[in-house]
């Protein structure tokens, strides 16, 4: 699966957003946007997956060479679209396995086998160690932040998406939970071998994911693209360098 974002431009509540933004993610790669708090980073996942309070005012947004802006949320998903959220919802009520079988019925097209789909809950349980007092959860009730990241991992590995937006996986995670996590990322990468898009504004979930390509993000723009190299400068110089920049590659 190929996203393709041209020329972008969004505003929310009359407030121009995102201003321009071109970027290309294809299959297997693995893409990071970095870029101080405010930039727009989260804005752009949310536009990708069609948040209602978004409105796209110039640009598009293109999946295998076809426009999705006029998608809903949910077939946007249904195309293969998984946005990892930075913080969850708590949904009281709404068992966790009811929330992921459903959600694996409606992109599959087709019901699952139960006993197949709790062996491979269970193997991610295990694997993201979240212990199988997990099964019997409403959806994010209670959950710390670091267990709804991993619940987002796991929702993730059971969809297999061909585009993999993950909004800020590291934060609120102690090294543990980063490396777990961080192995998780690594796993599907390899296996499923998904477009992957990962926000963040630190380099901490970098240490283990390594990146194809780095983008930085400045007021609504990307200033700057490169390899692994870039998040390695960011780290030493931050980011004072790239504000009020005009853009350059």
């Amino acid at each position: 699966m190929k996203l393709e974002i041209k020329d972008l431009h969004v505003s929310a509540a009359d407030k121009s957003i995102l201003k321009g933004i071109d970027l290309v993610v294809g299959s297997g790669e693995k893409h990071v946007i970095m870029g101080p708090n405010g930039s727009g980073k989260s804005t752009l996942a949310k536009a990708i997956m069609g948040h209602p309070k978004l409105v796209v005012t110039g640009g598009d947004i293109l999946v295998d060479g076809k426009s999705i802006i006029g998608l809903s949320t949910d077939k946007r998903a249904r195309l293969g679209i998984f946005l990892q959220f930075q913080d969850p919802l708590e949904i009281e009520g709404v068992g966790f396995i009811s929330f992921l079988r459903t959600a694996k019925e409606s992109v599959d097209g087709k019901a699952v086998v139960m006993k197949d789909f709790m062996k491979d809950v269970r193997n991610e349980i295990s694997q993201l160690k979240l212990g199988n007092e997990f099964i019997g959860r409403s959806l994010n009730q209670g959950f710390s932040g670091g267990e709804k990241k991993k619940a987002e991992m796991l929702q993730l590995s059971l969809l297999k998406p061909g585009i993999a937006i993950l909004d800020e996986p590291d934060s609120g995670l102690d090294i543990d939970a980063i490396k777990v996590v961080a192995e998780k990322i690594n796993e599907i990468a390899e296996s499923a071998k998904p477009g992957m898009l990962i926000i963040t504004h630190h380099t901490r979930i970098l240490e283990y994911v390594k990146p194809d390509f780095v983008h930085v993000m400045v007021d609504g723009k990307i200033v700057a693209n490169g390899g692994s190299e870039l998040s390695e400068k960011l780290e030493k110089e931050g980011y004072n360098s790239y504000i009020g920049s005009e853009g350059k590659n």
